[in-house]
């Protein structure tokens, strides 16, 4: 079992935080969050370049994140829970270069234009894709979804309001979808 998860004793590692995110969900847990590191490829460094640190970084997620699915899925936990995996925007679809100039290294910049998250269970369709960008990957041509608009999805299928959830904070009602309504809750995503 630990092998399909590609976990590693006593190492800190996403894999073994999948492990344990199945095992609080199995227990009862409403909201597991997990963080992993290391993917702000800019290219100001070699730590940083995309054709050394990228392929790793992917690798190191690909075999934990299937085994998670899998697992929820094989114990009926999958249709209860939403798994959610991005980061909070998209990269450039080019090479970034810093002060006009290209370095050793290659990088790419934060891209507020695009960006792609993958989303499994929680009564969201299985199996496709959803919106598209032009020719380069800059910008979207169809299917455009907005933060605000991913939020308010996650939150209907969390069974919150995201019209009416809102908490104080500096003396206003804020909500997690802005102070507009212009989040929609993109039910051609949902199952």
């Amino acid at each position: 079992m630990h092998a399909a998860y590609g976990t590693e004793p006593g190492k800190v590692s996403f894999a073994n935080n999948c492990l344990l995110a199945r095992r609080l969900v199995e227990n009862g847990v409403r909201f597991v969050q997990l963080y992993h590191w290391g993917w702000d490829h800019h290219g100001s460094s070699r730590r940083e370049d995309i054709r050394y640190a990228l392929q790793p970084q992917a690798k190191s997620v690909d075999q934990p994140l299937k085994a998670l699915i899998q697992d929820l899925k094989q114990r009926g936990l999958l249709d209860q829970t939403l798994i959610v995996f991005g980061g909070e925007f998209g990269r450039t679809p080019m090479r970034e270069n810093r002060n006009g100039v290209e370095g050793p290294y290659i990088g790419r910049d934060h891209h507020p234009y695009g960006f792609t998250m993958m989303m499994a269970g929680g009564g969201f369709r299985r199996g496709f894709n959803y919106g598209e960008t032009d020719d380069i990957g800059y910008y979207v041509t169809s299917g455009k979804m907005t933060p605000r608009d991913l939020q308010a999805t996650i939150l209907h299928q969390v069974g919150l309001d995201p019209y009416r959830l809102h908490y104080p904070y500096q003396g206003l009602n804020q909500r997690l979808i802005g102070p507009t309504d212009e989040g929609r809750v993109m039910r051609e995503l949902l199952a």
